[in-house]
């Protein structure tokens, strides 16, 4: 849980004791980190896209016309192809108040039933997300612009991303099912 600015990198957690779920979540962990790098150089990318339109269109009068789509397209892939990598170090939003109040095996069920749910939402998402990709390929679809770049572009970023995202929690749920009982500190023994 988070209360600031953390200068230091998230540490891994630690691998799952069945051997297909580790293998899988190895394989998921280098995807996330492949598109994390992609990621952070399409926020540059569109840093420079949006600088450069700002100065040709005020120091040389030559307004652009795709500088706002292009842009819009790389900060969805970068949206959507970063949750997984936030989700590998549980690093998205939730509300803890109640995990200190309640017993540690209710906590444990509370927490399996927020990834299922999680699963099962971002599972809908990703179908609904390959839906419009389909229809925006088949259809030809473009947005409005003169530019008119395709629509399935943003489409299969957000999908496969969605589609990674689930992948990510069904993994982390798996490996929550299958992994064996870990010891208590001695502290806690003793207790």
């Amino acid at each position: 849980m988070s209360h600031g600015i953390e200068l230091e990198p998230p540490r891994a957690a630690a691998p799952p004791d069945n051997a297909a779920v580790a293998l899988a979540t190895a394989l998921l962990n280098k995807l996330n980190h492949g598109l994390m790098m992609v990621s952070m150089v399409a926020l540059v990318l569109t840093a420079l896209v949006l600088t450069y339109s700002v100065v040709s269109r005020y120091f040389f009068q030559a307004p652009t016309d795709w500088q706002d789509e292009a842009s819009v397209f790389m900060l969805v892939g970068v949206t959507f192809f970063c949750t997984a990598y936030v989700q590998s170090h549980r690093g998205h939003i939730g509300i803890e108040a109640l995990a200190s109040l309640l017993p540690a095996r209710v906590n444990a069920a509370r927490l399996f039933m927020v990834d299922v749910v999680s699963a099962l939402f971002c599972a809908f998402f990703s179908w609904k997300s390959w839906t419009l990709f389909h229809e925006a390929w088949v259809d030809g679809q473009t947005t409005s612009s003169t530019f008119a770049p395709p629509l399935w572009i943003p489409y299969a970023m957000m999908a496969a991303g969605m589609s990674i995202l689930t992948l990510q929690i069904v993994l982390q749920t798996l490996a929550r099912l299958t992994d064996k009982p870990r010891n208590k500190p001695s502290s806690e023994r003793a207790a």
